[in-house]
């Protein structure tokens, strides 16, 4: 990149950087940009400068792959119902063990090396994230509806500097764990701590008018306008959650939400700091 050119990002970032600096962003970590190293290492490094440029950012994870893997490797077979993983006691325990646990202090340790200041958490910290049993027509087992954040540990973490990472798991006061869907675990988070933003990452670019092209990108939905994308199915299949999501997020208080593409190195950077902005915001 040239000087002129670097330049000129510099001086377009400068007015979001005075936006964002001491609020506070919550950011739903998932997807190829978790697994591939690459991209890893961009969304540490991005989180690092929001730190360093005086942007609170709270990390929320799952960790459906590296679940995945563990339940084969000790022969248990992973079920999804609707895109939501069957979590029998076997499972909630390798559950806990992987997310709260290898995945959660992996990316803990992944920040503090990168520069950062991280603190590796999960929701039964504190009784962070107090839940009950989801109710639906099959049986889910261990998986959980969050009845309640509490919001403590994650403001004096950030109070004292650090970058909560939240790894989504959940209780309930009868000493029950239960399995939480991130992009929910991130809304109720968001809404709670008065986040400025909810960004929710992605293998896609964001909510397509045309979900085989690609370039049919919807960048700005109010949140009135969804129940209208749905009805034409625009909103369809496991974009409904996500942007389910949003919407509760944004009216909760959270100011915008936004669906972005984790694929694109620097995405949450692009996102916050630059005129163009990516994916999907919701307001």
């Amino acid at each position: 990149m040239d000087s002129n050119l670097t330049a000129k990002v510099l001086i377009q970032a400068m007015p979001y950087i005075q936006k964002y600096a001491g609020e506070t962003i919550v950011v739903k970590y998932g997807g190829n940009a978790m697994i591939n190293e690459d991209l890893k290492a961009a969304v540490m490094n991005d989180i690092v400068l929001m730190q360093l440029v005086g942007v609170n950012v709270v990390l929320v994870h799952g960790g459906g792959p590296e679940i995945s893997s563990m339940l084969k490797k000790v022969g248990i077979e992973s079920r999804f119902v609707n895109g939501m993983r069957v979590t029998d006691a076997p499972t909630m325990e390798i559950v806990q063990q992987v997310l709260a646990g290898k995945v959660n202090k992996s990316l803990t340790q992944h920040l503090n090396r990168s520069g950062g200041k991280a603190i590796g958490l999960c929701g039964l910290d504190g009784n962070m994230l107090m839940a009950e049993k989801k109710i639906s027509g099959d049986d889910l087992g261990f998986v959980g509806e969050i009845t309640e954040v509490n919001a403590d540990v994650i403001n004096n973490s950030i109070n004292t500097g650090y970058v909560p990472i939240i790894a989504t798991v959940a209780g309930d006061y009868n000493g029950n764990v239960y399995n939480i869907n991130a992009d929910i675990a991130a809304a109720h988070i968001a809404a709670k701590i008065g986040a400025k933003k909810l960004i929710l990452m992605t293998d896609i670019r964001g909510l397509l008018r045309d979900k085989e092209d690609e370039n049919s990108l919807i960048s700005v939905v109010n949140v009135s306008e969804v129940s209208q994308l749905k009805r034409e199915g625009i909103i369809g299949g496991g974009m409904i959650p996500k942007v389910d999501c949003c919407v509760e997020a944004v009216r909760r208080g959270v100011s915008r939400a936004h669906i972005i593409d984790g694929r694109i190195e620097h995405s949450i950077l692009i996102e916050l700091f630059s005129d163009e902005g990516i994916g999907t915001m919701f307001y």
